[in-house]
């Protein structure tokens, strides 16, 4: 069976004429048994070895190996060949999907356009350019062209794709994984909708949804490369260190220059070569689950469940960052109401300021006996109506990658003022955030003409 398989990837390689049902039959294979890529890069290697005795390669070689090395994400080197395999259709598609995967957006999108022109998967090429036109900031153009394209696309995943993208740009973030869904159950391979499904998960905490659909995405190559970098990021939150650092090697196979990559893969080094307690481990696995219970999971009073709402404390994590005296000067929360939730705490093992306790720290130089002045008392110092505007917008405003954000979220910053009220120390406690993190964290800030607290 393994034999059929083979024969197949090679036959197709070297059908006459290689046209576009040899393309589709091909990208069928790959799609139905990702292990084929091996005997595809065979191909294509035998491709090579065959032109070496010939004085001048064949537009037509030029062509297979063209598609051949973008199939297998070696855009460069597939570029040159489409290059040179003259004004073909197919030559032109295949350049845009090189030229897209290489950020180069504007050349991208008259490859696709010339591609429609030629008469090559007119719909396909005209979709594709509308992805281009959007990536290269040209919003309205690629929004009015797909518009153009519902009544002939609406039926295509890639149109889906391009849609759910337009409406992810707009914020409209469940509305496009509906789109993405759609993309999907026309083509459960799609790796645009794959990586995008797994983004938006991604952001809001799926964790576990989101690998699956990482996973997925980096079975089909060509894979985005920020595919494996996030897959990587959710691997070190799982403690998976090996895999992770796997994810990072298949950026730097592609990129050895990838700052995040380099990076993330050094600090991943770092982390599986640490000694840590399995014992402990477990248990901090099973703490940080049972801090992530939404407090609506309990059948707390109407009462409390509104004074929890309007203080935003979402989880029982959060409660634990939260003292009796913060509870009680809510509006309409009583002691009805504290006992209530001190009972409910109790039951699962933890109390109202557990996570509060011992964060208070001696700075060093400072003397561990005699006086020490209480800064609590201090006048608090009147700020700018400006400043305070700035302290006052929400945290994605920052536009911080998702390492970052997940430490915002553990830490319940909501605002940049309660951002700036973390010292860098803070911050490198929490799980997972690096040095990395802090300086973009501190980049982010100083933009803004803002500082982390003792920075």
């Amino acid at each position: 069976m393994a034999e059929m398989m083979t024969t197949d990837v090679r036959a197709i390689m070297d059908r006459t004429p290689f046209d576009v049902s040899a393309v589709a039959d091909l990208r069928e294979l790959l799609n139905r048994d990702p292990s084929r890529y091996r005997t595809l890069r065979e191909a294509v290697a035998n491709i090579k070895e065959r032109e070496k005795g010939e004085k001048t390669i064949k537009p037509e070689s030029h062509l297979r190996l063209g598609v051949g090395e973008v199939l297998l994400g070696r855009y460069h080197s597939g570029l040159d060949h489409l290059k040179k395999a003259g004004e073909m259709g197919m030559a032109s598609y295949f350049q845009g999907i090189a030229l897209e995967n290489m950020q180069r957006w504007h050349e991208a999108a008259q490859a696709f356009s010339h591609a429609s022109k030629l008469g090559y998967e007119p719909k396909s090429s005209d979709l594709h350019r509308a992805g281009a036109l959007r990536r290269g900031g040209h919003i309205e153009e690629a929004r009015k062209l797909l518009i153009e394209l519902e009544k002939q696309g609406a039926s295509s995943a890639e149109y889906h794709f391009q849609h759910g993208s337009i409406l992810s740009h707009d914020g409209e973030l469940i509305k496009a994984a509906g789109e993405f869904e759609k993309a999907l159950a026309l083509d459960k391979d799609h790796n645009g909708a794959l990586f995008e499904l797994a983004y938006i998960n991604d952001l809001h905490g799926n964790d576990d949804t989101a690998i699956d659909y990482y996973k997925r995405c980096t079975e089909h190559p060509p894979v985005p490369l920020a595919a494996w970098v996030n897959l990587g990021v959710l691997y070190e939150d799982e403690m998976r260190f090996r895999e992770a650092e796997n994810c990072y090697r298949q950026v730097l196979n592609y990129d050895p220059n990838h700052p995040r990559a380099r990076l993330f893969a050094k600090d991943c080094l770092a982390s599986k070569g640490m000694y840590y307690d399995e014992e402990a481990e477990k248990g901090y696995t099973v703490l940080k689950q049972l801090l992530e219970i939404p407090v609506t999971d309990f059948e707390l009073s109407v009462r409390s469940r509104n004074c929890l709402r309007k203080m935003n404390i979402r989880t029982l994590g959060d409660l634990t960052r939260t003292t009796e005296v913060a509870l009680l000067a809510s509006k309409n929360f009583g002691e009805t109401s504290l006992s209530e939730i001190k009972e409910m705490m109790g039951s699962k093992g933890v109390r109202l300021g557990m996570a509060l306790e011992g964060a208070e720290r001696i700075a060093p130089g400072v003397p561990t006996s005699g006086p020490i002045h209480d800064h609590r008392s201090d006048p608090t110092p009147e700020v700018p109506p400006e400043i305070q505007a700035l302290l006052n917008k929400p945290i994605a405003e920052l536009s911080l990658s998702v390492r970052a954000r997940k430490c915002m979220s553990k830490l319940n910053c909501q605002t940049i003022g309660e951002l700036a009220k973390h010292s860098g120390d803070d911050l490198l406690e929490c799980k997972n955030f690096g040095v990395t993190s802090l300086n973009e964290v501190r980049e982010k800030l100083g933009a803004m003409g803002l500082k982390l607290r003792n920075d």
